[in-house]
Order: C-alpha cells, then structure tokens, then sequence
C-alpha cells in the first residue's frame, strides 16, 4: 500500500486555498491534513501532525511564507504559491519545490507534484501515471484571438511580447495577439522550458540562439534583457562566465 503525501495548505485567501485543495483531492496519493490562513496556525499544524509537502502562499498577515520558512529547524517540502515573482529567489535559496505564480493551472499543479516525488525516488512512478493519464502527448495552451479560441502548441512558440493590455504570442506560423498580461500568460507556461527576460518579453529557451549581457536572439532578431531580469536569465542559462564587453 502507498502511503499517502500529507498536504498543509497555507495561504490567507480562502479561493487561493480552495483551488489548491481541488487540484491536490484529484490525486488519489496525497491527502490534505490541515488548510491555515497565516503561518502562525500552520506552525501549530506543523508541530501536531505529520506534514510532508507544504503549499505556501508568500504574502500573508504577521509574516511571510520567507520569513515563515527561516523559522523551520526541520521544514517540510514547500511548494511556493503567489502573485509575486520578486520572492522567487529567496524561494529557491530555501530549498523549496517550486515556485507556483497565480493563477496557477493544473497542468502547471502536476509538473510542481513532478518534481516533489523526483525527490522521492521511491514513488516517481505514481506521479508518472498521475501525469500520463492527466497531460496531452503534446502539451498546448489555449488563447483567445477576436472570436476564436486557438490552441497553440508550446513548442511552436518562439517568444511572447507584452503590449499594455494585449501580448503576441510569435509562433512558427503566424503572429496571434490575445487580450490578457503577461503574468496570466507566464503562469500557463512550463518555467522549464520558457523564460521571462523582461516585463515585456518571455522567450522559448529552445529557441535562443545567443545572448549577450543586455539581449537575448532568436532567429536573428535581438530581445531585450531587462536589469532586474539579468541574474535571472543568466542563471536559469546556466552561464557562470562573465559578459564584460559582451
């Protein structure tokens, strides 16, 4: 018999919470054990049951979900869940799963429980049926463009640029522009295989072709890198050189 992944859900926003506790009900090896609204309460929780796997959201009365994890001697796994992509380092410097931007789709949910039992080597073979039976062959997103809803398949995407209250997606086919933000688009898309350079532009990682210290190239064309962006960027390339004169 598995044993089932015992779930706290932490995060002062009860529809934040409630979404949360659909996605983990879909799988049948996980069980929710408690759902808090601060860190206070989960600390209670944390301290009288048993917690493997911790959703956390990082805004949250008294104190963050950051300054929350620090105060762990022996923390549970911790998969980050907010509108905030500015804590995203201090995240992954905590050691946690993943980092979880709102709103968060299910597909996005299951890649994060993924990489939660890749660290449990014993049950990996679970999440590959969750996954199988839940995932197209060809993972794809779905926009809307005038009266249209498009499915776009993800590895037809090259780059994505924001305009104000619209962005176009640039796919090997065609320009299709859609009316939402950036962010909304960010968070339906794998952060393994896209990037985000700068507030106005998300690239397809297998498609850059080259970089310098202030721009990214895709099929010739050069994109921007914004400031606050560059460690990022540079890190999630795996580039530990330096770019001076670059």
């Amino acid at each position: 018999m598995t044993m089932k992944t015992k779930c706290l859900i932490v995060d002062d926003e009860p529809l934040a919470r409630e979404l949360i506790r659909a996605y983990v009900e879909k799988l049948e090896n996980f069980e929710i054990v408690a759902e808090c609204s601060d860190a206070m309460k989960a600390l209670n929780v944390i301290r009288e049951k048993q917690v493997d796997l911790m959703f956390m959201d990082i805004q949250m009365p008294q104190i963050t979900g950051i300054e929350f994890m620090k105060t762990l001697k022996h923390p549970p796994k911790v998969i980050i869940t907010t509108a905030y992509r500015e804590y995203a380092l201090d995240g992954f410097e905590l050691d946690v799963v993943d980092y979880l931007l709102k709103p968060i789709t299910f597909e996005r949910f299951l890649k994060s429980v993924n990489k939660y039992y890749q660290m449990n080597q014993d049950d990996i073979h679970v999440v590959a049926n969750i996954i199988s039976e839940k995932l197209p062959e060809e993972s794809f997103v779905y926009v809307k463009e005038n009266k249209k809803v498009i499915k776009i398949y993800l590895s037809e995407i090259k780059y994505i640029e924001g305009l104000s209250e619209y962005i176009q997606i640039f796919t090997d086919k065609r320009k299709i522009i859609t009316k939402t933000s950036m962010s909304q688009m960010e968070g339906k898309l794998p952060p393994e295989n896209f990037l985000r350079i700068h507030k106005s532009f998300i690239v397809s990682m297998n498609r850059i072709e080259a970089f310098t210290a202030n721009t990214i190239e895709i099929q010739g064309k050069g994109l921007p890198i914004g400031r606050s962006f560059k460690n990022a960027v540079l890190n999630a390339l795996n580039f530990t050189g330096s770019l001076a004169g670059v």
